[in-house]
């Protein structure tokens, strides 16, 4: 019975997919006598966390009751209070966590202050299905660096475009939600001033019929020539724009961009380009925890040459686009061998109507 009601709060922990980053997903149960009481999610970063709102929800029933709650509740004040302190007074006799914080500052303190307030208390029941759910968050905590995923998508001969540029639409619609579901649970997307120049991408998350967070849009863009009427740069009252340059950008064009409402932060050179391993750590101390990368050949090269890319997911579509010129999914001059390559390990695969989409974690090496 303690693993069904850990996959209950899994299942509603997922429900705050988009919403609550830099925070991560977690859900609360609380049961007394052998039936649901009260139930809670973290729906909005900022605003409860699941245990209060179970508790909301449980009132005076959770007294002398169990909660099941996905992740260790905290016991220090952020945007909200101690969560320990709640559910001591509430008056809950057992707490069963699936895991600890990842944070090695304050892992096992939300413990403790239980234990020490005759608290039963009991960790890692489903700890594995919850660090896969919350793979960004424990990333992020333990590395201070976001979680980068690379989404590219190829026909059946390894072309992500055609020899002049041509790249829609490879895969079909189906697949394409499940990219706009990506983009609704990362925090922020990132492109090359080519794919801005030569595709002028809108950067959101269009899925009809549910509410969505547009993600922020990173444009790497070595000499500030992002285009002023580009629909990146619309919107950033409300939606940001980051413009990562060099020192060597145009002067004027940097002003342009800035009255256009978007950020411009001047990183270090790498081979004459943003230097990506400096980007993605500046990102960190933004608190911006997970990045998708929707590059072209040039930039995915460039992403695994810096080593920055954990996650990397693969669509192949039933086409073939033929020729020397056209596009694949990794530019650059490449390795010398095959033992040079980055090491990948698949971790699932799966079909969206004749397309297939490949997910693979990024084990080792840059090439």
């Amino acid at each position: 019975m303690d693993e069904q009601y850990m996959r209950r709060a899994l299942k509603l922990a997922k429900k705050g997919e988009g919403f609550t980053n830099p925070n991560p997903l977690v859900g609360a149960v609380i049961v007394k006598n052998g039936e649901i009481v009260g139930e809670g999610f973290h729906a909005l970063y900022g605003e409860h966390h699941a245990e209060i709102n179970a508790l909301f929800n449980a009132g005076e029933q959770a007294k002398d009751a169990t909660m099941y709650v996905t992740l260790e509740p905290c016991s220090h004040h952020g945007k909200t209070p101690p969560c320990t302190k709640a559910i001591i007074k509430s008056g809950i006799k057992r707490v069963v966590i699936a895991s600890n914080d990842p944070n090695p500052l304050v892992s096992g303190r939300g413990v403790k202050e239980l234990q020490d307030a005759g608290i039963e208390v009991e960790s890692g029941l489903l700890e594995e299905e919850n660090k896969r759910l919350n793979e960004i968050f424990f990333h992020y905590i333990v590395k201070g660096r976001p979680f980068v995923i690379l989404k590219t998508a190829m026909s059946a001969d390894g072309k992500t475009a055609t020899k002049t540029g041509d790249a829609k639409w490879i895969t079909n619609e189906i697949s394409r939600r499940f990219v706009h579901e990506l983009r609704h649970r990362v925090q922020a997307i990132m492109v090359g001033v080519k794919t801005v120049i030569a595709d002028n991408p809108l950067l959101t998350a269009r899925l009809p019929n549910k509410k969505v967070r547009h993600p922020i849009r990173i444009v790497l863009d070595t000499c500030a020539e992002t285009p002023l009427e580009s629909n990146v740069l619309k919107n950033t009252e409300s939606t940001r724009t980051i413009v990562a340059v060099t020192k060597g950008a145009n002067e004027e064009n940097i002003e342009a961009l800035k009255r256009k409402g978007a950020e411009v932060w001047v990183m270090p050179t790498k081979d004459g380009h943003v230097d990506l391993q400096a980007l993605v750590k500046a990102l960190g101390e933004e608190s911006i925890d997970s990045v998708l990368l929707e590059g072209g050949s040039f930039v995915n090269d460039s992403a695994f040459k810096a080593g920055i890319i954990q996650r990397f997911h693969l669509f192949i579509a039933p086409k073939i686009i033929g020729g020397d010129a056209a596009f694949p999914p990794v530019g650059g001059i490449g390795v010398n061998t095959v033992a040079e390559g980055a090491k990948l390990k698949r971790t699932n695969m799966e079909t969206f109507d004749e397309d297939v989409l490949i997910t693979y974690d990024v084990e080792s090496g840059a090439i």
